[in-house]
């Protein structure tokens, strides 16, 4: 018989790709970046706009509140726009449910995509826990600087790792990412110990990934609204799990046959060309103008430009030719039937005809009652999607980040429009001058929109000014932002 094959059960140090996580989070002061500050007020502000603004849709508002009723926490952690008083985790999933369901705020473009706003969920909520926890011990709140400050840490996180490792590319979800940055980030602000965030990260690596099919056609559904929320609140949960003693695994990453890159990532290692900063709050993505799919922003913009010209001649279109990059390409080209909301808003096809008929886009616009009209399928019927080599080679340059979109339109007649190209969206690092004033209109349509007038209007005057925010007490906004 042959000798069994004895393990060496031995504990091993903690995987490099944990340890500098930890570090990172631990001991970085990112504040020295005061781009990075200015951002990230900016960046609250979108996200906390955009939660509120999905308020107005029942889908989401049906999704919100304890896990069953009356499982509410007095003192609890509150959430934006409501009356919630909720347990941390459970408001970290709300918070993060609200703020992705109309996919309207920042994103993250790289090998892998996300949306680091996502981790808001469990900071906010995590942050006014505290805060209402110090207040009743007679001591003062934690600040709206602390909250910037995890901000910047669980953006970099996210989209540092995102920017050489396609975890699409493997069939995984990039909401893993918003768990890893947030527990990371969590186990810093309830101030565990360097063993105790190893510990915490190491399980949000175990955790693995759900699976991409609720993003993609013919599975696309509801669920990608919320699966930020839930990830950003298993990542609080982790955290507070590894503060109260919780054991950890070093080797979660790359353990042979058993570790995250055997099992999940086709045996590949993780790949890093840069190490943490402040380098992705710096560059993130707004979406200013209209709540689509970020590959789809600039080939948006270019059908409203192009709308005068075709406004009054639709039914003589011919072809309707769009070049995009090929991550657009890849997950937001359909054909066929579109059955929901969601699965609208990720077709580049039916935003690009909404664009050319309305001028415009809005969230609404994803709705059944819109999307009745017969006219949208019969542009679509007629456009043809294509990658553009440059638009991807531009896409993935570090120093451009561009998501360029390009339309150009035929007639039955023989004539055509002129090809409309765009390479940067308004919420581009590039168009900050152009993008941050829109930014603020519609930060503050938002909460006048769900918010007593008196209310808005304290919280606009405390977003003005960089000083007065970073100073201004977490449980004070909470309450401001509170019904």
């Amino acid at each position: 018989m042959s000798k069994a094959v004895v393990l060496d059960a031995s504990r091993r140090a903690y995987d490099g790709v944990i340890q500098d996580i930890v570090d990172y989070v631990m001991g970085y002061d990112v504040s020295v970046s005061l781009e990075a500050m200015e951002t990230a007020r900016y960046c609250w502000m979108d996200t906390i706009g955009c939660g509120l603004l999905a308020l107005d849709f029942p889908a989401c508002t049906k999704m919100l509140g304890p896990v069953v009723e009356g499982a509410e926490m007095q003192g609890g952690a509150r959430v934006p726009g409501t009356s919630y008083q909720l347990d941390p985790v459970r408001a970290a999933w709300n918070i993060g449910a609200m703020v992705r369901w109309l996919d309207f705020n920042d994103t993250w473009l790289a090998a892998e995509w996300g949306h680091p706003s996502d981790n808001l969920g469990a900071i906010l909520a995590l942050a006014d826990y505290q805060s209402r926890k110090l207040r009743a011990r007679g001591e003062p709140s934690l600040k709206m600087k602390d909250v910037l400050l995890a901000m910047i840490k669980a953006h970099e996180v996210q989209g540092v790792i995102a920017l050489e490792n396609s975890f699409n590319q493997v069939g995984l979800d990039h909401v893993m990412l918003v768990r890893i940055a947030s527990t990371a980030v969590a186990a810093m602000m309830l101030g565990c110990d360097r063993e105790q965030a190893l510990n915490a990260v190491s399980h949000a690596w175990l955790d693995g990934s759900s699976l991409r099919t609720y993003r993609h056609a013919p599975n696309t559904g509801s669920r990608k609204s919320w699966a930020a929320g839930d990830a950003s609140a298993r990542g609080l949960f982790l955290a507070l799990m590894a503060e109260r003693g919780e054991m950890g695994y070093p080797t979660a990453v790359t353990a042979p046959t058993w570790g995250f890159q055997d099992v999940l990532f086709e045996g590949k290692a993780l790949s890093f060309k840069q190490g943490y900063q402040t380098y992705v709050m710096e560059n993130i993505l707004f979406k200013i103008s209209f709540p689509a799919e970020f590959h789809a922003q600039t080939a948006v913009e270019a059908a409203i430009l192009l709308h005068p010209e075709v406004r009054d001649r639709l039914d003589l279109i011919e072809t309707i030719i769009i070049e995009t990059q090929e991550s657009a390409d890849r997950i937001i080209n359909k054909t066929g039937v579109l059955d929901n909301p969601a699965d609208r808003d990720h077709c580049l096809q039916y935003m690009v005809a909404i664009g050319l008929l309305k001028g415009a886009l809005s969230a609404e616009d994803y709705e059944d009652t819109v999307a009745q009209d017969p006219h949208i399928d019969s542009l679509r019927n007629v456009m043809q999607v294509s990658e553009n080599k440059r638009f991807t080679r531009d896409y993935l340059d570090p120093d451009k980040r561009a998501i360029g979109n390009a339309i150009t339109i035929s007639f039955k007649d023989g004539s055509s429009t002129s090809r409309v190209s765009v390479d940067y969206p308004i919420g581009h690092r590039r168009r900050r001058d152009e993008g941050i004033p829109v930014l603020k209109e519609k930060f503050e349509a938002c909460l006048r929109g769900c918010l007593s007038d008196e209310k808005s209007t304290s919280i606009l005057s405390l977003c003005k000014d960089q000083v007065l925010f970073e100073n201004t007490a977490v449980d004070e906004m909470m309450s401001l932002l509170a019904l």
